[in-house]
């Protein structure tokens, strides 16, 4: 295999498996060659609601909120997502601008192409535009499936979700820093602050969780999934 087109795929890159096994040597290069990448620092926000499109993005590394703003100055957090989940590419082939924002919660790389490059790669290969079709409605359907969860569940119920989401899925161990504020998580379940204030200091008190500042650690996973599952 050419150098180039090795330096090109990037064997741990999961994008390779949505992508490339799509297109040719000759495209492969060709997407390369219009890639750039962006580094985030934790709080920089990748796009803004309103923002015209001109550019498919995914998440490489790192952690994300999509959010909107409210009139009243609040925000409405309305997911936290991992890399390869494509989350500003929701609408755009569908809207000229943002209907949302995107910031990050932690030191992130997002890997950027042009737009029109990609138009004319999804024209020319149904496959390729298949497959991201497909793995934007998985993106999707997660989000919607996601927030019904939340708002079937009481309070305790939407704190638990939120700490097992950031255990389970996006850290893989029992003992994290939460990489978002109080308020966001009050954002993010549609709660206010100081209730997510009291069910996290009453999970403390009852052994559930130990926690210092933004340091989490689940002393009761069993008892955490059942107050996620009951509430």
């Amino acid at each position: 295999m050419d150098k180039d087109l090795r330096l090109c795929i990037c064997e741990n890159c999961d994008f390779r498996k949505v992508v490339f096994r799509f297109l040719d040597d000759e495209n492969i290069l060709r997407l390369c060659a219009n890639k750039e990448e962006r580094n985030y620092r934790k709080g920089d926000i990748i796009n803004l609601e309103g923002d015209r499109i001109v550019d498919f993005k995914y998440l490489k590394k790192g952690l994300v909120k999509i959010f909107r703003r409210q009139p009243n100055g609040d925000e409405q957090v309305i997911t936290i997502t991992r890399p390869f989940e494509f989350v500003s590419n929701m609408s755009i082939f569908s809207e000229e601008r943002y209907s949302y924002s995107i910031s990050a919660l932690e030191d992130s790389t997002v890997c950027v192409v042009n737009l029109q490059f990609m138009k004319e790669l999804f024209t020319s290969n149904g496959s390729l535009a298949l497959g991201m079709l497909s793995r934007v409605s998985e993106v999707n359907q997660k989000i919607i499936t996601q927030s019904l969860e939340i708002r079937n569940k009481n309070l305790a119920g939407r704190v638990a979700y939120v700490l097992l989401y950031f255990s389970k899925e996006v850290y893989n161990s029992r003992v994290f820093e939460l990489p978002v504020s109080r308020k966001e998580i009050a954002d993010f379940i549609s709660m206010s602050t100081a209730n997510v204030i009291r069910t996290l200091s009453d999970f403390k008190r009852e052994e559930i969780i130990n926690s210092e500042g933004k340091m989490i650690e689940i002393l009761d996973q069993i008892k955490l999934e059942m107050i996620a599952k009951r509430g």
